[in-house]
């Protein structure tokens, strides 16, 4: 049984409170986008804003923020979604209800040239269900959260994305049409898209898009540990900030004798094993320094580091044990595995906020990523650090913490009519889903 100190308990308040503000600081209150990073010329990513408002959820049953600021926050979010404009133009907000992976922060209209993002999308509507579930109240203002949130959903047109095949696009682009790439080809976060297309009440998808899907999942001995293989810790984490995964099993699951939930929590004891058997030899790993994911990170660079040439990276996603590794560790990434294994996560935060109490920082929060063999003049001792906080990392560690502590994500999630639709169309039964109607 996992040892949960005091201490750890006020150690995980401060850490969520001060993530938190993320979503409080970063934000347009005019129209409720919220930033990518924390760089003074971000635009919005709309995966950031669904994780927003589900944070603004934890704010609210914790006290962070008032019951009205966090309806009024969502409810601008929500209002200013559903106006904005959809269609083929370059430089609209979206089109068949999904919308640009990135917004301007002022005027919602697609930033750069990016695409219109299938995943982002589907995190941001996991953000939606979730206020819809849990603003319950007949007053005036939580009936409109419902029927806005519901109306956004509806609108998603999840058959498009299949663009004519089985399985769901990346996006799709107004210059060029859809992209080359399906989620289709190995294990990552999807399952909250293809949870959300299946249990779709307008646009829903046919179930072999999902089997053909899982059919391309490998199984891995690695370290001891045998799993559902994928390299980033983020991939593990992404769809159970919403979904509870324990006690429920696909068709894949049943096979191999594992659910998502278990998975999770192998993949994250196979990052800190990683960390020890230390590999490449970078100085820092340890049982207590761990966590490679899809994070910010030094590069692009090739420096000498004692005599050997090493290539570092920006951001870009890195996983055990085939890397990329470049020696750069995501903090944020550790406690999004709190509820998989809090024994291995609890000492490993301890650890973490000693070393932020040596530098006066602990009143920040964790960094992004960090990163000593890649030294900065003038901070040698340090190495390189971050200079931006990401939404991507600071929405998980809210929603994770919380999940550990009282599971609401998760319970609000439960009881979301959709969700459990797509769940049970993707052929997931048992636990909580058979007890549920």
């Amino acid at each position: 049984m996992t040892e949960y100190l005091d201490s750890d308990r006020e150690m995980l308040e401060n850490l969520q409170a001060k993530t938190f503000n993320y979503f409080l600081k970063y934000l347009n209150p005019a129209n409720g986008l919220i930033a990518d990073k924390s760089s003074p010329d971000s635009h919005s990513s709309i995966a950031a804003v669904g994780l927003g408002i589900s944070s603004y959820v934890v704010g609210i049953e914790r006290n962070l923020i008032s019951r009205e600021e966090g309806i009024n926050k969502i409810l601008t979010i929500l209002n200013f979604f559903l106006a904005g404009h959809q269609g083929p133009e370059v430089d609209a907000m979206g089109y068949k209800g999904f919308y640009y992976h990135f917004l301007q922060m002022d005027t919602g209209k697609r930033a750069w040239e990016c695409e219109l993002s299938t995943i982002d999308t589907a995190i941001f509507i996991a953000g939606v269900l979730t206020a819809a579930v849990y603003f319950k109240g007949e007053n005036k203002l939580e009936k409109e959260i419902r029927t806005l949130a519901e109306n956004l959903y509806r609108r998603v047109d999840w058959q498009w994305a299949l663009n004519g095949g089985s399985m769901i696009c990346h996006g799709w682009k107004p210059e060029s049409g859809f992209l080359n790439n399906y989620w289709g080809d190995g294990y990552c976060e999807a399952i909250i898209l293809y949870v959300l297309a299946l249990g779709s009440p307008t646009f829903p998808i046919d179930p072999k898009g999902y089997q053909n899907w899982t059919s391309t999942f490998k199984w891995v001995d690695i370290l001891g540990y045998g799993y559902i293989h994928a390299g980033p810790l983020f991939i593990h984490q992404m769809s159970h900030l919403w979904v509870d995964f324990q006690g429920i099993q696909d068709e894949l699951n049943r096979k191999y004798k594992i659910d998502y939930f278990e998975n999770s929590r192998r993949a994250t004891h196979i990052q800190q094993q990683y960390a020890i058997k230390n590999p490449l030899n970078f100085k820092h790993y340890g049982e207590n320094n761990w966590g490679f994911t899809a994070s910010d990170g030094p590069g692009p660079a090739v420096l000498k580091i004692d005599g050997v040439e090493k290539i570092f990276y920006d951001y870009v996603a890195r996983g055990v044990p085939y890397g990329p590794d470049d020696g750069t560790i995501s903090p944020w990434a550790v406690v999004a595995s709190l509820p998989f294994a809090p024994d291995i996560v609890l000492s490993t935060l301890r650890h973490a906020v000693n070393r932020l109490k040596e530098n006066n920082a602990v009143n920040e929060g964790f960094d992004a990523s960090f990163n000593p063999v890649f030294k900065i003049p003038g901070k040698e001792e340090y190495g390189w650090v971050s200079p931006w906080k990401f939404g991507l990392n600071e929405g998980p560690m809210v929603i994770m913490i919380e999940n550990f502590r009282s599971q609401l994500i998760w319970n609000i999630i439960k009881q979301s009519i959709f969700i459990k639709k797509g769940l049970r169309k993707a052929g997931f039964t048992g636990g909580w889903l058979n007890q549920e109607s």
